[in-house]
């Protein structure tokens, strides 16, 4: 065990501590690299994708995860009883838990991820801003730990309005509520208080200056227990509705080499600052001027790592094992290169037409898209119950392509052939999504779908032709301006699609 207690070894069994895609996407890994595996259960999942793949499944209790997923005690019981070795906690549930990654070293287990350390700084917001500030890493400009509501209010009129109330311990939108003008801030960071003390326990709170017109971007780092830190690029997070994640891509369309390498660099500086290893996320948030912030850090495996698997070649969830099997990293920064373009689309059992209204009920028919360049993560299948007790994810589609724009071709195609039936999806959401030319053009923010995106408005199918054929003609320009034609050649890759954007111009 290392000084700051992060336990390393070889280990050959494996408890994966989750549910849903994650654990089937972890049971994949590791069966690739012949470590076996032990699932867990509860009444809702009997016989859910991960039960069937795991060498052994074990029950943990009621449908309701308070009973189950989330009881330290019945999931290291599970680990003495099946022989594990490690835990995996995969991300949600107790992946950022201090005190169960401290549980599991404490019982002798190695923990896929981090040390307890970095999990506690980082998973506290107001501690995580101080400790990468020391680190030279820019932050949003907001108050310090520790101040009542009366000290809030007198800071608010430093930072300047509009602002956002956050809650310190926790995160996906909970306790969070944005202010724009001065009569509004103690009515907000009362109710704020109110739902993160019942989210996370702990009712701290803290001001930050709300970036209008910013863009989401994070950062995928690498890290062994040698010290060894390289970063795999970014990622577009932009598209969320209350701060939960919908549509994620990379690279972004906003984020050149040098703006790349400028947030990677300050992205490593922070994890070196907790010591990190294994793999985590540090979330920027970029201004319309290219200036970013450091938001948060996540210490777990991100549900959005599909999109820089597939534009860096690099298999995330098998580095997780090998750098916790005490490895060092097998790859250098200057081997790490990003190729092509990965759009991923989250399909929520949830009615769009109807204020994204969560749904449940059994699936009655799941027929899922293939094809070059798709790829689905899913632990849902025909007969597959959806309840109200877990996240409404039920599958991550990911299309790949040489460029954005056949990244988007292929995910207009797949949606179209993607067929859920039973429950109600947000697939209507993504395909409406696939079709608007501020998409198309890289016009987002993080407000674009709450404020400036509705499924009940269409623009006429000409005008919407257009714009997305001259979105998609402008980015292959971009793409291809610096291959080289020989002579008597014609380059015709763009040739229909400036066909049809002509007759469309006429």
């Amino acid at each position: 065990m290392r000084e700051d207690g992060l336990l390393t070894q070889k280990f050959d069994k494996l408890l994966i501590a989750n549910r849903g895609e994650i654990a089937v996407r972890i049971l994949r890994a590791c069966h690739e690299l012949g470590i076996r595996t032990v699932a867990v259960y509860s009444d809702a999942d009997r016989n859910a994708l991960h039960v069937r793949y795991a060498d052994e499944a074990y029950h943990i209790g009621p449908a309701p995860a308070r009973e189950s997923y989330l009881v330290i005690e019945k999931i290291l019981d599970v680990a003495r009883r099946s022989g594990a070795e490690a835990v995996h906690p995969g991300y949600g549930f107790l992946a950022e838990r201090a005190e169960f990654a401290q549980a599991c070293v404490d019982a002798g287990l190695v923990f896929v991820g981090p040390p307890v350390h970095a999990i506690r700084v980082m998973g506290d917001k107001l501690m995580a801003r101080q400790t990468v500030q020391a680190a030279g890493v820019p932050v949003v400009p907001g108050t310090e730990p520790g101040l009542n509501d009366e000290a809030l209010v007198a800071a608010a009129d430093q930072i300047g309005y509009p602002l956002l109330v956050k809650a310190a311990a926790g995160g996906g939108g909970k306790g969070m509520r944005p202010v724009y003008e001065p009569e509004a801030l103690p009515g907000a960071i009362a109710a704020a208080r109110r739902e993160a003390e019942a989210a996370f326990g702990d009712g701290t709170v803290y001001l930050e200056k709300m970036i209008e017109g910013g863009r989401h971007i994070e950062i995928q780092l690498l890290a062994d227990a040698e010290g060894n830190i390289i970063y795999l690029g970014e990622r577009e997070c932009s598209l969320q509705r209350r701060h939960q994640k919908l549509i994620e891509e990379a690279p972004s369309f906003v984020v050149d080499e040098e703006l790349r390498r400028r947030m990677g660099e300050v992205a490593v500086a922070a994890a070196r600052a907790v010591n990190y290893v294994n793999a985590g996320t540090i979330e920027f948030l970029l201004d319309k001027d290219k200036n970013f912030y450091f938001l948060e850090m996540n210490t777990r495996l991100q549900v959005e790592h599909p999109v820089t698997e597939l534009v860096t070649g690099v298999d995330i969830v098998q580095e997780q094992l090998r750098i916790a099997r005490g490895r060092r990293l097998r790859f250098q920064q200057e081997d790490i290169r990003m190729r092509g373009w990965a759009i991923e689309c989250r399909i929520n059992a949830e009615d769009p037409y109807n204020n994204y209204l969560p749904s449940t009920g059994q699936i009655t028919m799941s027929r899922l898209p293939t094809g070059p360049g798709v790829r689905v993560d899913t632990g849902v299948f025909t007969g597959y119950e959806v309840t109200p007790h877990y996240d409404p994810m039920i599958s991550k589609l990911i299309c790949y392509g040489e460029t954005r724009a056949e990244a988007i071709l292929r995910m207009r195609r797949a949606l179209e052939e993607y067929r859920i039936m039973g429950v109600k999806t947000n697939i209507p959401f993504h395909q409406h999504m696939m079709e608007s030319h501020r998409f198309l053009s890289g016009q987002f923010d993080t407000k674009f779908v709450e404020e400036r995106f509705s499924m009940n408005e269409r623009e006429p199918a000409d005008v919407m032709e257009a714009a997305i054929l001259a979105a998609l003609v402008a980015h292959r320009q971009g793409q291809q301006a610096s291959q080289v034609v020989a002579p008597g050649e014609r380059d015709t890759s763009n040739w229909k699609w400036y066909s049809r954007w002509e007759r469309l111009r006429r």
